[in-house]
């Protein structure tokens, strides 16, 4: 079974420029969770959601990959039936044309 979280989005402090660690701006999330879905057994995506803004907001990350690493260990502490995850990362408005971001997949 997969999760899909895609454009989860809000406002948050991060990156290492003196006016990002002043003013938030948007981020965007893209996660997908592999599980092994049983009867009664399941992973609520509105927690996940929850948890991935929360995290970022509150911890305020120099790097973007900090907060995908962070954010990754996290969800598997708090969701244990994770098997499979991708994690995107990105901040739309930081540059004039593009969107820029990090991302990976891990296994556990």
């Amino acid at each position: 079974m997969r999760i899909l979280i895609e454009n989860l989005t809000f406002e948050t402090i991060i990156g290492i420029l003196e006016n990002e660690r002043i003013t938030p701006q948007t981020v965007v999330v893209d996660c997908i969770i592999g599980y092994t879905y049983t009867e009664n057994h399941f992973i609520n995506y509105a927690q996940v959601a929850h948890l991935i803004e929360t995290t970022m907001q509150k911890k305020q990350f120099f790097l973007i990959e900090e907060a995908l690493e962070y954010v990754t260990l996290s969800l598997k502490n708090q969701f244990q039936a994770i098997q499979e995850l991708s994690l995107t990362i990105r901040k739309p408005n930081i540059l004039a044309n593009c969107s820029v971001g990090v991302q990976k997949q891990f296994f556990f």
